[in-house]
């Protein structure tokens, strides 16, 4: 049964767990020194050893993708076109916006938005093929204007290949692991160099990425995925079914329930086994719930709001917007009893892919704004630049620049 603790008996439970990387370091590193040096031949071989590759290359034809299209069922293509369009319309929402104005007499300044030419999505397809993650990672990156994109899964199935047709995306690899992920960021006779890589995986696949960043972009270093929950008085039937919905996930994954009702915390405790009894991914659960997870009393909601800004979790729920104004680290946030993380997950519009293991201390989750590069504009007329040419070459020969203070007085004449 999953532990009920006091908040000052929590010990290294709301201490960020410090992903495993070294061992999985030391076995990709050769995997991503084999693909640098034999590209396809060995991206082939990694991909027939560890993805049940079977043909000739990794490419995906479009005409087995456009097949797999055609055998989805009615209410999966429905469900994908309801997810795509709130996916779509909040991507569209999340864009930073061009703009060019005079801040000054003379000086008009601006931005303008280029997209990235070429972006990587890594789809996991082990355990749970997720055709949710294919919308998620895609649909952001259509909406920034992205006109070369690729898709990476390792055993994908007729959903992943549907929803790939779906959303017009023809470039579609069976490859996973560390070898996909050295692939988009060399380049291959195949498979496009790319310049970012989004998406989450496994130890490994996370362990490559980050290996790898600063060579190609990534989206960040993802560890076990984690909930946190708030709450006082929800129905413990809501709140049990949206931990084990975290549970299932991995072994590894976190659910945390943060409670200042001792009867609330003992309720859900019982409701957690009681629908762990009949749960088809129990096996996982389980080991999730006893391993990672617990329901911990507070003192007050307030008190658990400083909790959870000090574990900064992937998912946090709330059961109202009072709240919100002190939460100050959370991927993605989900307030009131209607409102569950896995509606997040597949069709409310909000992205899925979410830092974990306290990197959301520094960002939030996937946007459409991660696919642009925002390029800042500057025109300055010759009155401007007189009036701000005492400060420039001030400042340079500050810093010892002559060159930089001379460019200026050049133009005025000294």
């Amino acid at each position: 049964m999953i532990r009920i603790l006091e908040a000052n008996q929590t010990g290294k439970l709301l201490e960020r767990r410090a992903a495993r990387f070294e061992e999985a370091e030391a076995t990709v590193r050769p995997i991503l020194e084999a693909v640098r040096k034999r590209g396809d031949k060995a991206l082939v071989e990694y991909a027939r050893k560890f993805d049940d590759l079977r043909g000739a290359g990794v490419k995906i034809p479009k005409e087995q993708l456009d097949q797999a299209a055609g055998e989805l069922d009615p209410e999966f293509r429905h469900a994908v076109k309801t997810a795509s369009s709130n996916i779509r319309g909040y991507a569209r929402l999340q864009l930073p916006k061009p703009f060019r104005k005079a801040l000054a007499p003379g000086i008009r300044l601006g931005q303008i938005l280029r997209p990235l030419d070429c972006v990587a999505a890594y789809i996991p397809s082990g355990r749970y093929p997720l055709p949710s993650t294919l919308m998620m990672t895609v649909i952001p990156a259509q909406v920034a204007g992205v006109p070369n994109i690729a898709v990476a899964s390792p055993r994908p199935n007729r959903e992943i290949y549907g929803t790939a047709a779906m959303l017009e995306v023809n470039q579609v690899f069976q490859m996973g692991g560390a070898h996909a992920i050295a692939a988009f960021a060399f380049g291959t006779r195949t498979v496009p160099k790319a310049d970012r890589i989004v998406g989450p995986g496994n130890i490994y696949v996370a362990a490559a990425k980050k290996l790898l960043a600063g060579e190609v972009g990534i989206d960040f270093v993802a560890g076990p995925t984690e909930i946190l929950i708030i709450s006082n008085e929800g129905d413990p039937r809501w709140l049990a079914a949206d931990m084990l919905a975290q549970a299932e996930h991995d072994v590894d994954a976190a659910a945390i329930l943060l409670t200042p009702s001792r009867r609330l915390a003992q309720v859900v405790a019982l409701e957690i086994e009681r629908q762990l009894a009949d749960l088809s991914t129990a096996r996982v659960a389980r080991k999730a719930i006893d391993r990672n997870s617990a329901i911990i009393i507070v003192s007050s909601m307030e008190h658990a709001v400083e909790l959870s800004n000090e574990f900064a979790p992937e998912h946090l729920s709330i059961p109202e917007m009072r709240l919100l104004d002190m939460v100050r680290h959370a991927g993605s946030v989900f307030v009131g009893p209607n409102s569950p993380e896995a509606a997040g997950d597949y069709a409310a519009g909000p992205n899925h892919v979410l830092p974990t293991s306290g990197a959301a201390r520094l960002r939030g989750g996937l946007t459409a704004a991660d696919f642009v590069k925002v390029i800042s504009v500057q025109e300055l007329n010759g009155e401007a630049l007189r009036r701000l040419g005492p400060s420039i070459t001030t400042l340079a020969r500050a810093e010892g620049l002559e060159a930089h203070a001379r460019s200026v007085e050049v133009r005025l004449g000294k």
